[in-house]
């Protein structure tokens, strides 16, 4: 089966922090000598604010700064992965994979750092890797983003074509967290493909209940229109149609619809 264009895989660069008061680096300047592990989490949260912010050279600054107070700072490390990984130079990706590494070599049971190693690896193409890291995250449990792992674990099996264990994973996710929006999107093509209409049906409605009728993708309005085309729902199926068309005419889901408006099979891809 061929499976649909996902979007990128979370990395968790800037939510890993909250991060408040982030004005100048002025105030850190001194503040090594008096407490260095302090000194090393604020400049990580502000290169957190500065990646989030697209200022990637003071982020870098920052890091530089932390990590040489403290080159074992799992955090400053980790951000530091995060920091190389978004600019997404060949030489810099490379470099990333090394922060990731070091951060887990200094705490192997961190869940955070196996789940972006596990986003990177994902990046890379790297997707039987990626795996072995978003299990460990994804089994660690009281890890606050426990079910992003999950979620990031059943795309990475869908990349392998493994449907099974895809599933089980988006399943695993909604059970960590009820919210996982992702997941009942995921299910709902799952669930769909092996003609289970109700239940896919469910997960969608669950879905555009989380997110809203007007703010869906043009992925999610092509698996809402084919349900609705496996149940009958005429009406439903038109004001999908309709949406998809105004909102994404350009989209490889309407061109797919057009191919497909007038095919009889059961199930469309």
């Amino acid at each position: 089966m061929k499976v649909a264009r996902f979007g990128q895989i979370i990395i968790l660069a800037c939510t890993m922090w909250a991060v408040t008061g982030c004005q100048t680096t002025t105030s850190n300047s001194t503040l090594g000598d008096k407490n260095p592990a302090r000194a090393v989490q604020l400049r990580t949260q502000l290169a957190a604010e500065y990646i989030r912010t697209g200022d990637l050279d003071k982020a870098k600054n920052e890091l530089d700064q932390a990590l040489k107070i403290n080159p074992r700072s799992i955090e400053a490390n980790l951000m530091m992965g995060v920091l190389l990984q978004q600019e997404g130079s060949p030489t810099n990706m490379k470099k990333a994979e090394e922060y990731f590494r070091r951060a887990i070599s200094i705490d192997a049971k961190y869940p955070q750092a196996r789940n972006n190693y596990g986003t990177y690896l994902f990046q890379q193409g790297r997707y039987k890797e990626a795996i072995e890291q978003f299990k460990i995250a994804g089994t660690t449990l009281g890890y606050e983003q426990r079910f992003s792992a999950l979620e990031n674990l059943g795309r990475t099996y869908l990349k392998l074509d493994d449907n099974a264990s895809a599933e089980q994973a988006f399943t695993q996710a909604l059970q960590a967290n009820r919210d996982a929006v992702i997941s009942r999107l995921e299910l709902a093509e799952l669930l769909y493909y092996q003609q289970r209409f109700t239940l896919a049906g469910q997960m969608y409605e669950d879905y555009v209940r989380y997110t809203g009728q007007t703010n869906q993708g043009a992925r999610a309005l092509w698996i809402g229109l084919r349900l609705a085309r496996a149940r009958n729902d005429e009406m439903g199926m038109k004001v999908l149609v309709n949406q998809l068309r105004a909102q994404f005419p350009d989209s490889p889901e309407y061109k797919r619809y057009l191919q497909l408006q007038n095919s009889s099979e059961a199930v469309w891809k």
